[in-house]
């Protein structure tokens, strides 16, 4: 990590050190992922199977998984990983109930009743990634909210190992959620798959998950297509933000920047301290855990892009991470809790020394598949809303229009919106004729 005095630096060096490794490369990806995106929409399967060896060089010939594959999955995934994993199923579902919306309706006058109701989304496409570190973890994120909205098709894409199946931990999750449709595609060539369909996959209305530069500029890609699908947001490559103060636990500290690091060489850690001391401590107990990691050398592309950074005051910390608006937002004080007032924007927040995001990422029972990229000053997590449409109603009887209809007419007039005026007047006109 880059040590950095943030009071020292201009307006555009300080943009600098909060850009993105992924937006540096971003032409490139863009590049790429439209060739790909093209390629699906024109060849389908077949681009599918080319682009399969291409990237994953997998022997994928029939891309869904079969009951065999599901069986096999079930005998080779220990019991201890099962439990984990309907442990923290429990959490994600009890934590997205709570949280569900509701229909409501009100009366706006005497006689127009307006309402609100909530429908499931009815196609929906998962992605799971399992490139260098396969996450059922993703698939219990996504398939629980998707299980609690009630949408009735949902389809699934992971991407294959070496020899052509599926990560059997991603299968039994899947199965754990209800999800019966799951295809063995991974990166850019999924995403396109689901957004228009082939002939193995279906297509989706709506897009979800994380994943690298090239997923992600997929799901944008398709998103503004008219033929293409909605998206959650997006979310990757993954990112972490920690204010943390003189008191924090530098190895807690390490840990947290470390967790985030090893997802992906894309990935991005900042830590911002107004104690130039916890920054030296911080500094050498990453380098200490990093000896022990399997996964050191993608950590270490991503710190090569990442910073530590000095300001003068925790105030001046916060309005750098609000103006970061982080994916993962770790608040490592003496009373964080105190500060979460002035947090503006970031995907999850976690208070105090013993909240690691590790802990969000499993079994807390938030969802992971959160805003990056900066999306967070506007997007929120998934949860069980991002699987539905609200869909407004209005009911009104002839008390009705007549208590509003000259409100109506009023303003279409103004707008020079004459049929607008007259769609209203005509009913005004009948209903004083049935009064009279």
């Amino acid at each position: 990590m880059k040590r950095v005095d943030w009071t020292r630096l201009d307006a555009a060096a300080r943009e600098a050190v909060l850009r993105r490794p992924a937006q540096v490369a971003a032409a490139e990806v863009r590049r790429s992922v439209t060739e790909i995106v093209a390629a699906v929409r024109s060849d389908g399967d077949a681009a599918l199977r080319s682009l399969s060896r291409k990237f994953d060089a997998a022997p994928v010939t029939d891309f869904e998984v079969d009951e065999a594959e599901f069986a096999a999955a079930e005998r080779l995934v220990p019991d201890t990983l099962r439990l984990a994993m309907q442990d923290a199923m429990q959490r994600i579902e009890w934590f997205h109930r709570a949280g569900m919306g509701q229909g409501y309706a009100v009366d706006t006058a005497t006689g127009v009743r307006c309402e609100r109701i909530l429908r499931p989304i009815q196609r929906v496409g998962l992605y799971v990634p399992a490139g260098s570190a396969p996450l059922p973890s993703t698939a219990l994120m996504l398939g629980v909210p998707a299980r609690l909205a009630g949408c009735p098709q949902v389809v699934l894409c992971t991407p294959p190992r070496a020899d052509g199946s599926a990560d059997p931990a991603v299968l039994v999750a899947a199965r754990l959620c209800g999800i019966g449709r799951v295809f063995k595609l991974g990166g850019a060539q999924a995403i396109a798959a689901m957004a228009y369909g082939t002939d193995s996959v279906p297509r989706c209305d709506k897009i979800f998950g994380p994943g690298n530069a090239y997923v992600t500029e997929a799901k944008r890609q398709v998103s503004m297509q008219s033929d293409g699908a909605a998206i959650d947001m997006p979310a990757g490559p993954s990112e972490v933000l920690v204010v943390a103060d003189a008191g924090a636990d530098p190895l807690f500290v390490a840990a947290d920047l470390l967790s985030q690091a090893e997802h992906g060489p894309d990935s991005q850690v900042l830590l911002v301290s107004d104690d130039a001391d916890l920054l030296e401590r911080v500094a050498a107990e990453v380098e200490a855990q990093l000896a022990r990691l399997s996964r050191r050398g993608i950590a270490q592309q991503a710190l090569s892009a990442s910073h530590a950074i000095l300001v003068d005051n925790l105030d001046d910390a916060f309005a750098l991470s609000n103006a970061y608006a982080p994916e993962h937002l770790i608040l490592a004080l003496r009373d964080p809790r105190a500060w979460l007032g002035r947090v503006q924007a970031a995907g999850s927040v976690f208070l105090g020394d013993w909240a690691p995001e590790a802990l969000g990422d499993y079994c807390s029972g938030t969802n992971h598949v959160l805003p990056t990229g900066g999306a967070a000053r506007a997007c929120s997590g998934v949860s069980v809303s991002s699987f539905q449409n609200a869909i407004t109603v209005q009911q009104v009887d002839q008390a009705g229009i007549v208590a509003i209809g000259p409100t109506a007419v009023t303003l279409a007039e103004a707008e020079g919106l004459q049929a607008h005026a007259y769609a209203v007047q005509a009913r005004l006109e009948r209903a004083k004729a049935d009064a009279a």
